[in-house]
């Protein structure tokens, strides 16, 4: 532990304080400096001619194993207080480092420092980022077993911390299990609307997270519905965002009601308003999801630029579901215009991009590779990914996407001159779009 200064009722400096510690622990400023915090700038601290940056104070209290507020102000800090700082600077590193493997290591070090000490919000705070962090990697086992850890061991609120909780729904529908994503949805809402009832900003968050899970779900009535709740309330919106959810789901679900014409209007209004915005992760979203509907109507060209803005608007470390989703698009739309090797091309990167995590998407990107395989003449790779299709996509996709793939299956098979198999496809594709919505959901659940 650090000793108090032996100069009593005088103030001690930066400098005379660094001074005192580093002959404390016998070291020259040679030993002392690092790339970065050279021999000669410890000098010029210790002599009160310079001060030093935040970085340098951080490189030089681990060095002489204090805190770094210690170092700059003498205080002493309580070890839950100086625990609670180094989980800040391990959260702030595993969000700005490119290989966050170290600084999830630092985390989980600190989070099993805090179990051992009894210290809970600390020990659930490290588990929250850890989460976090796994859930951004694709993670999602991992990221549900972390959050649900951390929130066991001290809940935050819904509307301290949405992030959380969306992150934990979405790997909830990501891993098959919307029904789970269903439930921390309502709970939210139903918090938010109880503990803060003017806040309706909060509340159209979870419910379009709710109306995602209940889409997800099979249910696209109830989603309807809750979204008409809340559209209800839109002019007493000021919030830009509040309004930019809710267009947005309902782009959703008209979309996948068929509603094209309200589907791309929806989500035209979305796009004005993250036009004005710097938020370019939504917009590239919301430009994918344009292209995608215009897609649906055929209109391939329109929905090439698009794609290109949202390519570009995504960066250069965009999220794996939105490269899957982007590629897969992609290689819909170079199959409609003919061009087969491009659509192979993409609806490859797309599973490359989703690996295992992913079981809707991969679905999609498989069916978007049996189109392309059959294009370029390639029957057996084409006949193979749609039957991996089909049966991801029965399992975790939505209704309309799974009937529609069987079909295109048929379609395939009955080109290809195997009628007796397209028939059998074809069938399984009318039962499955006349099966009641609640053995569908019942299916989306297993």
């Amino acid at each position: 532990m650090p000793v108090a200064s032996e100069h009593e009722g005088q103030a001690e400096s930066i400098g005379q304080r660094l001074r005192r510690l580093r002959h404390e622990r016998g070291l020259s400023q040679r030993e002392l400096s690092s790339p970065g915090v050279s021999y000669a700038y410890i000098s010029r601290i210790e002599a009160g001619a310079r001060r030093p940056s935040v970085k340098a104070l951080r490189m030089l209290a681990r060095k002489l194993g204090v805190s770094a507020d210690y170092l700059e102000t003498g205080s002493e800090i309580r070890d839950t207080d100086e625990r609670e700082l180094r989980i800040a600077d391990a959260e702030l590193e595993l969000r700005l480092a490119d290989q966050p493997g170290e600084a999830e290591k630092k985390l989980e070090t600190l989070r099993d420092g805090a179990v051992a000490a009894g210290d809970v919000v600390a020990a659930s705070r490290a588990n929250i980022a850890l989460g976090l962090a796994a859930a951004a990697a694709g993670r999602n086992v991992d990221s549900i077993e972390r959050l649900e850890a951390g929130l066991e061991l001290s809940a935050v609120s819904p509307s301290g911390r949405p992030d959380v909780y969306a992150t934990l729904g979405r790997a909830y529908a990501a891993t098959g299990r919307s029904d789970k994503a269903v439930e921390v949805f309502e709970r939210c809402l139903a918090e938010v609307s109880e503990d803060a009832p003017e806040d309706l900003s909060a509340q159209v968050r979870f419910t379009t997270y709710l109306s995602y899970a209940l889409t997800d779900l099979g249910d696209l009535e109830r989603a309807q519905q809750v979204l008409d709740t809340a559209l209800d309330q839109a002019d007493a919106m000021t919030d830009a965002y509040s309004r930019v959810r809710l267009y947005w789901s309902l782009a959703r679900i008209a979309d996948l009601q068929g509603r094209a014409a309200a589907a791309l209007d929806y989500v035209r209004r979305a796009i004005a308003l993250l036009d004005v915005t710097d938020d370019t992760l939504h917009l590239g979203r919301a430009h994918l999801l344009c292209g995608s509907i215009l897609l649906s109507q055929g209109r391939a060209e329109d929905a090439g630029r698009h794609f290109d803005l949202a390519e570009q608007l995504f960066g250069p470390n965009p999220e794996p579901e939105d490269v899957a989703n982007l590629y897969t698009d992609q290689s819909r739309r170079a199959a409609q215009l003919g061009n087969g090797d491009e659509a192979v091309r993409r609806a490859t990167a797309a599973l490359d991009a989703v690996g295992d995590e992913y079981d809707r998407e991969r679905g999609n990107a498989l069916w978007a590779l049996a189109e392309s395989l059959a294009l370029t003449g390639d029957t057996d790779g084409a006949h193979d990914a749609f039957r991996q299709a089909t049966t991801l996509l029965e399992e975790q996709g939505h209704r309309r996407d799974y009937v529609e793939a069987y079909r295109a299956w048929g379609k395939f098979l009955r080109r290809s001159g195997r009628e007796e198999e397209a028939l059998e496809v074809l069938e399984r594709a009318a039962d499955l779009a006349a099966e009641p919505a609640a053995a569908a959901d019942h299916r989306s659940q297993r």
